[in-house]
């Protein structure tokens, strides 16, 4: 028995020498990966590379939205103080016409004073500029013509025009400055508004009364460029108010291009408040004027007033569509009359 023990105890002592002096085992190799798995890492390392650069555009893009709205602030501020410049240039200028136009009408009042040599009485019987013209008033200016008893008309304050073709021109509308709306009601139009040394209407009743004898108009226009053009008719009058002051035209002649107050003639005046056009549409309305509006217009002579390159997309300037078309808005404009037997 003892001899049996030995022996296995023997034996024990022979593996643990052997497996203590043995190297380690050996290990299985590790395995390759698939295709499939080497596709999915490079997408996974694609995909971090893109959320990186998601990230970056992000940040870069709530930087521009920052400095966007900075900008905008800025642009902002800009055109405020812009717009405050403009308008007190604009007072400036307001101001300085109104000076320019004052010391002109005192100018006006010196050279008539020394020039004139009749003295102008209720006697002279003064009927218009013309009258003024043959009694030696020869400097264009303004002038009062007294009241006239048999229609109770009372006294008239004109601008007469005593160079233009001979002179002898009264001065029934202007348009020079925009620094009067022309957008009235009928009794405006009836009784006339502005000042006659500015833009202004003499006023219908007025202008129906100096054309109850046979007369003549003159328009004369300027664009933009400064060019000047001018339509005269042989023959005006204008209706009464019961007639709703219905225009009446003769023979044209001019170079203002086709005849842009044909379409007009023997037509009714409208105002905003009183819609006397042959159209459904209302015509003062559109156009913003007081006029004798067909259906509608082939001329807007009381339109608005735009100024150079505010007019392009516009129909209710002052338009006259023989010369410069619909969307053009003039200049200048002054319509003026006299007697059609007037000679200088």
């Amino acid at each position: 028995m003892l001899k049996k023990t030995l022996s296995a105890l023997t034996w024990l002592c022979i593996l643990i020498t052997a497996f203590v002096s043995h190297p380690a085992w050996p290990q299985k190799p590790p395995k390759s990966k698939t295709p499939a798995q080497l596709k999915a890492a490079a997408c996974c390392a694609e995909a971090e590379e893109l959320r990186a650069q998601i990230a970056n555009l992000s940040s870069l893009l709530s930087d521009l939205s920052a400095k966007q709205e900075r900008d905008w602030v800025s642009v902002v501020m800009q055109v405020m103080e812009l717009e405050g410049s403009t308008k007190r240039m604009e007072s400036r200028l307001t101001d300085a016409e109104s000076k320019y136009s004052e010391l002109n009408n005192q100018i006006d009042i010196m050279q008539l004073q020394a020039a004139q040599t009749v003295t102008q009485t209720s006697a002279d019987a003064i009927y218009d500029c013309s009258s003024l013209y043959q009694k030696n008033y020869r400097i264009s200016g303004v002038y009062k013509l007294p009241p006239d008893d048999f229609l109770g008309s009372p006294e008239l304050e004109v601008f007469c025009d005593m160079e233009t073709t001979g002179g002898g021109w009264t001065i029934i509308q202007r348009r020079k400055s925009g620094l009067v709306s022309f957008f009235r009601d009928w009794k405006q139009y009836k009784q006339g508004f502005g000042s006659t040394r500015g833009d202004f209407w003499l006023g219908n009743e007025h202008i129906h009364r100096l054309s109850r004898r046979p007369t003549r108009l003159r328009v004369e226009m300027e664009d933009w460029e400064g060019t000047v053009r001018h339509a005269e008719y042989s023959r005006f009058a204008l209706g009464n108010e019961l007639n709703s002051y219905r225009l009446f035209l003769g023979n044209y002649s001019g170079n203002a291009g086709n005849d842009a107050l044909l379409y007009h003639n023997n037509t009714a005046f409208s105002t905003k408040d009183k819609d006397n056009d042959n159209c459904l549409d209302k015509c003062a309305q559109l156009r913003k004027g007081g006029y004798w509006y067909n259906c509608c217009t082939d001329s807007n002579l009381n339109g608005v007033y735009y100024r150079l390159g505010e007019h392009t997309k516009h129909l209710d300037g002052i338009t006259w569509y023989g010369w410069h078309g619909s969307s053009y808005s003039l200049r200048r404009v002054e319509m003026k009359i006299r007697p059609e037997d007037f000679q200088p």
